[in-house]
């Protein structure tokens, strides 16, 4: 297989996309974004610039990814998953003069390996998800996640944890070692 890149999509020259990596219908990466290999980004995706995202990451349709991003391998992005990058967002400064990029900054955030995002889920600046967590389908996250951890509502809440394959982990079970399907 190779990398392919639909006609609609508008990729910026100085953006790399790794091997095998499918770039669908009306995708837009910027500059400086940096994509693994094996990805699919669907219909709609937008890469903000400097942005940075692993392999075998699938990103569905409609996700915007703003610039202060890192996605780590194997995570899942659902439909219309929104990240943002500043915690103060203005359209003018106190003068009433329009913001310009060196009048905010950019507020990190990083989604660990493996984590799956749910659709029309919000993700707030300046967090980090944890490795396999998993992130209920209209979830706001306002702060960080553990590892294997599983939130939902509005602002999220941790429910519990689901180990790799996604199920449910028992109360008193290891999310890392726990295995729902063993004989």
């Amino acid at each position: 297989m190779a990398t392919y890149i639909h006609p609609s999509a508008d990729v910026a020259a100085d953006a790399v996309i790794g091997d095998d990596t499918k770039v669908w219908h009306l995708v837009q990466i910027r500059s400086g974004a940096r994509i693994g290999r094996e990805c699919i980004f669907g219909r709609g995706v937008y890469v903000d610039a400097h942005v940075a995202i692993g392999d075998r990451v699938k990103v569905q349709n409609y996700v915007s990814i703003y610039e202060g991003v890192t996605i780590e391998d194997g995570v899942f992005v659902g439909p219309h998953v929104v990240f943002t990058n500043d915690k103060q967002p203005r359209a003018i400064n106190p003068d009433g003069s329009p913001k310009g990029a060196t009048d905010w900054t950019i507020a990190r955030t990083l989604v660990r390996e493996g984590a799956s995002l749910g659709a029309n889920s919000t993700i707030v600046c300046g967090i980090a998800i944890g490795r396999w967590a998993m992130i209920g389908a209209g979830s706001v996250v306002t702060r960080d996640v553990p590892d294997y951890g599983l939130v939902v509502g509005n602002p999220a809440r941790l429910l519990g944890y689901v180990c790799k394959c996604g199920e449910r982990v028992p109360d008193g079970q290891d999310p890392a070692t726990y295995h729902s399907h063993e004989a």
